[in-house]
């Protein structure tokens, strides 16, 4: 099973370093002429050098003869890049490895490949991860959800390496609510702890907000417990605690009040968005969600987005 990683981000960087420990790994980037000279992702994943596995193109038809093709986009940039590649991906097993809600339809990213491209076999890698400790070889485990389980075992097997271990489920739609809710929640987190409202604080939010992921995810009909797991729990545990996770820093910068770099792609602010439209639209009670979304658009200030969720009424657990 050949690979190739389409999209030289830093966690599309960093999974092509690691797959490419086990064997040859393309990895296809607009500017790839300059990390195929230096070897290196110097403006994504600096000091993570390419190991000799790792070829790297501009090239996205010959990227494309690989069997199984994971794509490291963004949630709101996917559907455009799936149109705009729609020949070259058909029949293809597409991993995306990306975390969110799409504005514009409601839908995780699984969804996206199966509407716009329906003979390929979506599937999606997430959970909790930073590139650079996939980059340096460091433990890390990740949920690898396909609704075909015996394509999904076969993607397992192949993606897993010495220091990236995968666990399988067929709970796509669990899998994906997992990895977006919880940059919300982080948001949230890393607003609280700007705002020096403290570490109690925090871990109401990260308690509270993962009951609203399980609301929403029984909702949709994704199973809750899907969420106990990597895709959720274990990734909402690291993204709400680490400056490293760029979502967490966004809630930071907005409880100090200090200007955040606008060209950082954060998707749970696309997601929040996507999220609260998708609460009210289901009479869904998503309060950590709705101040996330307010904060975003400027309609609330962080004190008083804190009083609105401090003045709920009270009610068992």
């Amino acid at each position: 099973m050949s690979v190739a990683v389409l999209g030289a981000g830093a966690f599309g960087t960093a999974l092509a370093i690691s797959l490419s420990r086990n064997g040859p790994v393309t990895l296809w980037a607009r500017d790839a002429g300059d990390m195929a000279k230096q070897r290196e992702n110097t403006a994504r994943l600096a000091g993570c050098p390419f190991p000799d596995a790792l070829f790297v193109t501009d090239d996205l038809a010959y990227a494309t003869t690989a069997d199984t093709l994971l794509i490291a986009v963004p949630t709101q940039k996917l559907r455009g890049f799936l149109n705009a590649n729609a020949t070259a991906l058909a029949g293809k097993s597409l991993v995306a490895c990306c975390k969110g809600i799409e504005i514009s339809t409601g839908t995780g990213p699984v969804s996206v490949i199966a509407d716009v491209i329906p003979t390929a076999v979506p599937a999606i890698l997430t959970g909790p991860s930073f590139a650079r400790d996939i980059a340096r070889g460091l433990p890390t485990a990740l949920t690898l959800a396909c609704t075909d389980d015996e394509i999904g075992k076969h993607l397992q097997q192949r993606l897993s390496t010495a220091n990236l271990r995968l666990y399988r489920t067929t709970d796509t739609s669990g899998a994906e609510l997992g990895g977006a809710l919880k940059n919300v929640i982080a948001i949230a987190c890393g607003t609280a702890m700007g705002a020096g409202l403290g570490e109690s604080a925090r871990a109401a939010l990260m308690t509270r907000g993962f009951a609203e992921m399980q609301r929403l995810a029984a909702h949709l009909r994704a199973d809750p417990q899907t969420l106990a797991g990597l895709s959720g729990f274990g990734d909402l545990t690291l993204t709400c605690t680490s400056q490293q996770s760029r979502n967490y820093s966004l809630g930071m910068s907005m409880g100090q009040g200090t200007p955040f770099d606008p060209s950082t792609t954060v998707e749970g602010a696309a997601t929040a968005q996507a999220v609260h439209q998708l609460a009210q639209d289901n009479a869904l009670d998503l309060p950590i969600t709705a101040a996330v979304a307010g904060l975003l658009e400027n309609r609330l200030d962080v004190a008083t987005a804190m009083r609105g969720l401090l003045a709920r009424p009270l009610k068992e657990e």
